[in-house]
Formats: C-alpha cells, structure tokens, sequence
C-alpha cells in the first residue's frame, strides 16, 4: 500500500529497532515513560517465535509509524487480532498515516479470518478516541482492565 511517498509493509527483523523506539516515544505520550521495561533482544526472540507482528509506514525509506498486532482467541468470537501499539511519529499525524496503518491492520485481521479486533485506548486521548470512533470503532466503557506484572 503507497500513497504520496509513505508506504505500509510488513516489519522483518532488521524494523525492530524502529519500532522499539516508536514504543518508547508511546510511552513516554501515555505518560508512562518508565513503563517499558524490556529490551529490544526480548523484541528479537519474540519476533522470531512468531509472538507478533507488525506493519510500518515508511517514507522516504524511514519508519515514521507502526502498527504491533497479534493473534489471540475470544472465547465469545473466535480468533481475534489484537492491536497492542499504534503509532505515528508526531510531524506525521493529521497526514492520513494513522488511517493508513489502520486500514491495513483491519484488512491484515480479515485475512487472517479474524471475527474481531480489539486494542485499548486511554480515556483523555481524545484525538485517538476521536480517529477510531471515524473509524466506526466500538469504544467499550464498561469493561475494566485487569493485570498483573511478574
């Protein structure tokens, strides 16, 4: 996919120092910015193991976006795909690039015969509320996270 100058592919091995440091530059957006307490060598074997994936915008041959996806399972739905991060460097937003990323992982999970995409947005990141809710997403209120980290 190509539209003036910027391109989605499929990130290989060789992206994931791009988009280890696009997570970084999330975090540090959702006010979490000693949140990421892995390394890119954990990226590396998880890449390798098939754990996720992702898409890149590219232009002029630099990642300016990214998309980390993976596969999982609804017990309600069936297969899932779930978008764990999403982001565009910030002189790209407004550009069409976040649609871009967003269109091409929509499409990734129907070929992938997902019944469901899923991912989480924060509450007072109302440009991203905004994007997916143009996008006819589904922004559920009612449900509460739950984690726990070892």
């Amino acid at each position: 996919m190509k539209q003036d100058n910027i391109e989605i592919i499929q990130a290989q091995s060789d992206d994931l120092a791009d988009i280890f440091k696009l997570v970084e530059a999330l975090a540090i957006y959702e006010k979490e910015p000693d949140a990421v307490t892995t390394d890119i060598e954990e990226y590396k074997k998880c890449f390798e193991e098939g754990v996720f994936e992702a898409i890149l915008a590219k232009k002029d041959n630099k990642t300016i976006g990214m998309a980390l996806y993976y596969t999982t399972f609804s017990t309600w739905k069936g297969r899932m795909i779930y978008l764990e991060d999403f982001v565009v460097e910030e002189p790209f937003r407004k550009l069409g690039v976040g649609s871009m990323l967003f269109d091409r992982f929509i499409e990734i999970s129907k070929e992938k015969d997902a019944k469901l995409a899923k991912w989480q947005v924060l509450d007072w990141n109302t440009p991203a509320v905004n994007f997916y809710e143009k996008k006819k997403a589904t922004i559920e209120k009612n449900w509460w996270n739950g984690k726990i980290i070892f």
